[in-house]
């Protein structure tokens, strides 16, 4: 059985509006056919890194949520904090860049939680069924307590997922730190001894002895250390790190099952929008031009497909000249632009085993909507 994907270009009559276009993508898409009313719902979107400018506009959550509480619903924006050190790094700070690009209630009409709360340790643990890799991810408090999931996706390339769809939005999005981290390491973290004041806030937060202070600095207990990352959320200064080793693979395979502890037993609804397809993630403090031309937007209640029906977009589009994929068509026999850009990722990978958990499915039938 394949999955229907809905789809609108960016074209617009005289008249007409892109948000009013939109507007009509998810009400053709059926995201009417959920019950929001009374209901809280979570719509998971990327809120853009200070000095990005790639992210999403904040006018089409606008109009999403806007729908949603005509039909009942309590809509709120959410993210959930990052675990490099960088400015989202905790909630005040994940909320002030939220409001500088355009995430506030005066703009939206709804409130901008972060998900899992001040340092990202607010997290509840939710079994992953058929899980290989994760048995309990770690989800974000008021992600895993919403009764319904909405994202809201800009779709753009990831120097470690190959490309961030509705998937990566939802799984490691919706992870907290110590869910981040098991994404993305597959052992223990590392201490800059550089950044490292010795102020034994790791050990304090320690649950197994992993970590101490010696002659003023932190080190890593590696017999007893768990991986858990909690020295990382509650180091003041930044000096405690994961060391990004997972491989690629399987770190794809790990979203997709974050991503299915997400959805699971819940309604949820997919928006993905490829435009301004940068080579890298949001998270980066700038963008690159973008990759390939804008394609329009995209909706399912399937995240499997709708990421497969962007991903294929994509790469039946002309790469931009002078973009990062344009550099690297000459080296490349194959027209992927995400594996041009980032030749060393598997974004495959993480599509068939969503496929394999039960997520959705990779096939598609495409409707366009005028």
């Amino acid at each position: 059985m394949s999955s229907e994907v809905y789809f609108s270009d960016m074209h617009v009559r005289m008249g007409d509006s892109i948000l009013e276009k939109f507007c009509r993508l998810i009400i053709k898409a059926g995201i009417d056919q959920i019950d929001f009313r009374d209901k809280f719902v979570a719509v998971k979107l990327h809120f853009g890194e200070v000095g990005n400018m790639a992210f999403l506009r904040h006018q089409y959550a606008r109009v999403l949520c806007d729908h949603i509480k005509e039909r009942g619903g309590k809509p709120f924006l959410t993210d959930c904090n990052t675990l490099y050190v960088g400015y989202r790094n905790n909630a005040l700070n994940h909320l002030e860049a939220a409001y500088m690009n355009g995430y506030n209630p005066l703009s939206t009409g709804v409130h901008t939680i972060i998900a899992d709360g001040l340092r990202g340790t607010d997290e509840r643990l939710i079994p992953v069924e058929g899980g290989e890799y994760v048995q309990e991810a770690k989800i974000g408090a008021a992600v895993a307590e919403a009764d319904v999931i909405i994202s809201l996706t800009h779709f753009k390339g990831h120097v470690n997922a190959g490309f961030g769809g509705a998937l990566k939005n939802i799984g490691m999005g919706c992870g907290s730190k110590k869910g981040k981290m098991e994404m993305h390491s597959s052992g223990t973290p590392r201490i800059s001894t550089g950044r490292c004041i010795g102020c034994g806030m790791c050990v304090k937060n320690c649950a197994n002895d992993g970590v101490h202070v010696i002659d003023g600095k932190a080190v890593i207990d590696e017999e007893h250390c768990l991986g858990c990352g909690y020295c990382i959320a509650y180091c003041p200064r930044g000096a405690i790190m994961t060391k990004w080793d997972e491989a690629k693979p399987v770190m794809n395979k790990k979203i997709a099952e974050y991503a299915k502890a997400v959805l699971e037993g819940k309604p949820s609804f997919h928006i993905s929008m490829l435009m301004d397809v940068s080579p890298d993630c949001d998270c980066d403090s700038c963008n690159d031009v973008p990759i390939i031309p804008d394609v329009g937007m995209y909706a399912s209640f399937d995240p499997v497909a709708i990421d497969q029906a962007c991903v294929d977009a994509a790469n039946s589009q002309p790469v931009i000249p002078g973009s990062a994929a344009a550099q690297a068509e000459e080296e490349h026999e194959h027209h992927d632009v995400f594996r041009m850009v980032h030749p060393d990722t598997d974004w495959e990978a993480g599509l068939i085993h969503a496929e394999k958990l039960g997520i959705g499915t990779r096939r598609y039938d495409l409707v366009t909507v005028k």
